[in-house]
């Protein structure tokens, strides 16, 4: 507790006085169809002070009572920039427009164009949708993954793998997102495509360092997705045909401005098509994956929204009588955004997630079976983020989840010469509460400071094997087998301490030296008998022979520009 301590004593030194000083606060939106946008620009030009909107589109600035020129600005639009009075604190939404403007030759910028040397972040990427939609694609379909392996330090096991390997870690150590629910397995078709259907999704945030306090649980990255908000001001219908499957999304308001729903699904059809053409081969067997995404927000003032959002996917192949797989996803979130005063913004989650595959044999001849493994998760999560002043933005919050493990299970028929079986099942708590800042410190400096404290613990109902020797476990020497009742605590308390650190010091306006440090604690293993990781892997908790996997990472770069910020480099 003495490292959480210091931390709340730095955060309160830090903090200024806010006598005389008044709030202006509000939503920055997409005024063609009202989605939130991320990372959008406020900037005060008087005072050289601003702050950028959260992943909601909320921004809160505190400013000394008088009269200034807001600029608001976000890359790929038109800023907008007015006089305001302020004397009260005051709440202002924007929406921006797309800019338009044909002219011989434009750069239209959102951020400045020094950014990489300005901003703290050194190891973090974001991925506009748009702008994955034109890089280029493997059979026509979009793909986030794909896009996000052309980043530097990350690479793929290859095609046919579903692995994601992120400076040197594990497939099985990357934090993946889906409006908050974790995706356990993104893959489709064994790795050629991924879960995300680009129609769906806004934005898209790679953390390959310098990994803020509010994300843990994974040892390697953060690949943090966000869905579509859905368009609140017209009814909008867009889909396409492409080389293996057919896209459809539907958008729109059910109360403009207030109401808003979002419906997207694909699904490959290669299995359609060779049985329209009379393929003999193909009557018999199914090979098809499929993506169905749905949100809806409600504006329940201007204080409050609701959000739902769901996925489900599948990949289904089988060969007839001979061979059947099946794998896929399914994720469900509501959260409660709400902001108190004009300064602390929240938001709520309850959030659930599941990845459960099965492999058989169908029928009901002698080798007939059918075997399932599943990971769920139950989550509660509550992040607030507090605007404190343009010097110092706060971050923290709770997050608890119950983990529910089924490694396998095996269910024969009456004729199958195989015999019904079924692996331990396993449950876990793991928790966290973090604390987090972003101070300026003078003209040149930016420091981002921040712990995190979690803890992990396997519960009943369960059962564990003791054995001759704990420290090197021999099936053939196991000594007892020890029940544990529902509830009841199984194995060692693994807590831990995650600092992070994040500092940028400007050298000049082309150059500036940034470093970072984090440490990750993962306690969700994956096990796997291949070098490759598969669809059909399980996952395993940490427990009294698992340890948690711990890493310590830390990042040193040197960022300069050349040519009135034309070229960037970066070492």
């Amino acid at each position: 507790m003495k490292t959480f301590t210091f931390l709340l004593l730095l955060t309160t030194l830090a903090l200024q006085t806010l006598a005389g000083k008044v709030t202006l606060s509000g939503y920055l939106k997409d005024g063609s169809n009202g989605e939130a946008l991320i990372g959008a620009t406020v900037y005060i030009e008087d005072l050289k002070a601003g702050v950028v909107s959260n992943i909601y589109g909320f921004y809160s600035i505190s400013l000394p009572e008088g009269k200034y020129r807001v600029t608001y600005s976000y890359i790929g639009f038109e800023t907008h920039s007015q006089l305001i009075e302020l004397n009260t604190n005051k709440q202002l939404s924007v929406m921006l427009k797309e800019s338009t403007a044909e002219i011989a030759e434009a750069v239209i910028l959102g951020e400045k164009k020094n950014k990489n040397v300005e901003g703290v972040e050194m190891s973090t990427q974001k991925l506009p949708v748009k702008m994955v939609k034109k890089l280029p694609s493997f059979m026509g379909e979009v793909d986030v993954i794909k896009s996000i392996q052309l980043l530097p330090g990350i690479q793929s096991g290859g095609e046919g793998s579903s692995g994601l390997y992120v400076r040197g870690g594990g497939p099985d150590e990357n934090l993946l997102l889906l409006d908050e629910a974790p995706v356990y397995n993104a893959s489709h078709l064994m790795g050629f495509f991924s879960v995300f259907n680009a129609d769906a999704i806004k934005d898209i945030q790679v953390y390959k360092g310098g990994i803020p306090a509010n994300y843990g649980g994974k040892a390697s990255s953060v690949i943090d997705v966000r869905m579509k908000d859905g368009n609140s001001q017209n009814l909008e219908i867009n889909g396409g045909i492409g080389n293996i499957s057919s896209r459809l999304t539907l958008e729109g308001p059910v109360i403009k401005d207030k109401w808003s729903f979002i419906l997207s699904g694909r699904r490959t059809y290669a299995d359609f098509v060779g049985r329209l053409a009379g393929f003999e081969q193909l009557k018999e067997n199914k090979l098809y994956f499929y993506d169905l995404n749905g949100k809806t927000n409600i504006q329940l003032g201007p204080k409050d929204r609701i959000y739902f959002s769901a996925y489900t996917g599948d990949d289904y192949f089988s060969l007839g009588e001979s061979l059947y797989m099946r794998w896929g996803n399914i994720t469900g979130t509501g959260r409660w955004n709400h902001v108190f005063g004009d300064k602390l913004f929240s938001n709520t989650s309850m959030i659930y997630s599941k990845y459960n595959y099965n492999l058989g044999v169908p029928g009901s001849g002698s080798d007939q079976f059918d075997w399932a493994s599943e990971i769920s998760d139950y989550n509660f999560k509550s992040d607030f983020t507090w605007f404190y002043n343009p010097q110092n933005k706060i971050i923290f919050g709770i997050n608890g989840i119950f983990h529910h493990f089924e490694p396998g299970k095996i269910d024969v028929g009456e004729n199958s010469f195989y015999k019904d079986l079924s692996l331990t099942e396993y449950n876990a708590l793991e928790s966290a509460i973090y604390l987090a800042n972003e101070q300026q410190i003078g003209a040149r400096t930016i420091l981002q400071y921040g712990v995190r404290y979690s803890f992990f613990q396997q519960v009943g109902e369960g059962k564990v094997r003791e054995y001759l020797d704990p420290e090197n476990p021999h099936p053939d020497e196991i000594v007892a087998v020890r029940n544990y009742a529902r509830g009841e605590t199984i194995g060692p308390f693994y807590g831990y301490f995650e600092p992070r650190l994040a500092l940028k010091y400007t050298l000049g306006k082309t150059s500036s030296i940034k470093s970072s440090y984090n440490r990750m604690v993962q306690n969700l293993h994956l096990i796997s008998n291949t070098n490759s990781p598969t669809p059909l892997d399980i996952w395993l908790p940490s427990s009294t022979y698992i340890k948690p996997l711990i890493t310590d990472q830390w990042a040193l770069g040197y960022f300069r520009n050349f040519m009135d910020d034309a070229i960037e480099t970066s070492v």
